[in-house]
């Protein structure tokens, strides 16, 4: 690469999101937006962020990530999805709240163009929500032969070169892998056999893998995280990343936690609430949806902490994590953060967080980034578990589940060394 190229990655890119609701809608209206150049694309790593070329020397340059890497233009972008509710990107806005007055206005038209296919969806997943627009298939089977057939039409009908699949729907019903997880052949015969361990985003995973199409998933299911989907993702020659989009609260805390480590302060408690009024604020209010996502969340501060290792400072933390639903809230999640820490001669400290935040204005960035990477993965042959995507996961998918990373700065690391890798070969 010569000193003023700009590496390009040609074609057009879909990407396709099972979920057409306020994060979906939001990525396509900020995507939307910054091509008009009305806004700068404000989170988005791969976009705004940059990284040091050689981090042996702090005086090499310092290009942005965009320009360092052949990742997709955002001019190259199209988009498409699957909802059980709404008709298109627009209505998916409008519902959402989001975006307002003239934000929405300057893009409706083009909003209003991106419309949902009908989805795969059970009831019995996300009991809070009622399906209108979905596949009139009982058979898990013909669910996922007719997603394959929507990928294919998709990639057809818009002229894309590439796919890349980013799970945006709502957070299902807390499950267990079980034996129909335990290999490729048992998962499809499962789907064959109508299985009810088989949740429709693992039906979209497998459509995905089959079509040759990276998946990332940002919810806490178990979408990905069995052998019989890391197999599949291995033999079809695909790159996976999951799970759960790292967005408010878990954010915060992989930012706090490893300045506590850093400093040897000591650690009694972590207490943690939500709340939040919009789908997902709804969804979670079930005590079998929360249950999910509450395993997700609760992962981060052993890892980071590593009591193990510290257990004078973290051998005996209450971690307590609640999410309530209150619609008034919308989008906009508040997250209420009561951390019980101790110091010198054990003499105790509070430290209180209160995070006012807007949920999908935190994940559209995400969603981008995750896309466009995973593009770039696929194009340079890699396939399977991408732990170096970390960075972007509440619960990190990993190749070794026993060394599992969630310090935020080191996930960073992980990524830049990844883009480096890309950049070389």
């Amino acid at each position: 690469m010569t000193e003023n190229s700009t590496p390009t990655s040609n074609g057009r890119l879909g990407i396709l999101m099972p979920g057409l609701g306020a994060v979906s809608s939001t990525v396509i209206a900020g995507v939307m937006a910054a091509r008009q150049g009305s806004v700068a694309p404000i989170g988005s790593l791969s976009q705004m962020g940059r990284i040091q070329v050689d981090p042996a020397d702090p005086d090499s340059d310092k290009p942005l990530i965009k320009e360092f890497v052949p990742i997709a233009d955002m001019n190259d972008l199209v988009f498409g999805g699957w909802d059980p509710i709404s008709a298109n990107a627009l209505e998916a806005a409008q519902v959402a709240n989001v975006l307002q007055g003239e934000d929405l206005a300057a893009i409706s038209s083009e909003l209003e163009g991106v419309v949902a296919m009908d989805a795969v969806f059970d009831q019995k997943w996300v009991s809070r929500l009622e399906g209108v627009r979905v596949k009139e298939l009982t058979s898990k089977w013909d669910q996922a032969m007719a997603l394959m057939d929507d990928i294919e039409r998709f990639r057809s009908e818009n002229g894309c070169d590439r796919l890349v699949m980013v799970w945006c729907g709502s957070t299902e019903a807390y499950s267990e892998p079980s034996d129909v997880h335990s290999s490729l052949d048992a998962f499809e015969q499962g789907l064959k056999d109508n299985d009810d361990n088989i949740a429709p985003s693992q039906i979209y995973a497998y459509a995905a893998l089959q079509s040759n199409v990276p998946f990332c998933n940002g919810a806490p299911n178990l979408s990905l995280d069995f052998p019989g989907m890391v197999e599949l993702a291995e033999k079809r020659g695909v790159p996976i990343c999951g799970k759960d989009f790292k967005t408010g609260q878990t954010l915060m805390k992989t930012l706090i936690a490893p300045g506590l480590k850093t400093r040897q302060l000591g650690l009694n408690g972590w207490f943690s609430t939500n709340i939040l009024g919009n789908r997902d604020g709804e969804v979670l209010d079930a005590p079998e949806n929360f249950k999910t996502k509450e395993v997700s969340k609760l992962g981060v501060l052993g890892s980071i902490l590593e009591p193990e290792n510290n257990p004078e400072l973290y051998g005996d933390i209450e971690h307590e994590v609640r999410i309530n639903y209150y619609k008034p809230r919308g989008d906009n999640k508040e997250g209420w953060d009561a951390i019980d820490i101790f110091g010198w001669l054990g003499y105790e400290m509070q430290i209180k967080v209160d995070f006012l935040c807007r949920d999908s204005i935190l994940a559209a960035p995400l969603v981008l980034d995750m896309a466009l990477f995973m593009d770039l993965a696929a194009q340079n042959g890699a396939s399977g578990i991408q732990d170096w995507m970390s960075f972007y996961f509440k619960a990190p998918q990993f190749n070794n589940p026993d060394h599992i990373e969630h310090d935020l700065f080191a996930q960073e690391r992980m990524l830049h060394a990844k883009l480096r890798e890309f950049a070389n070969s």
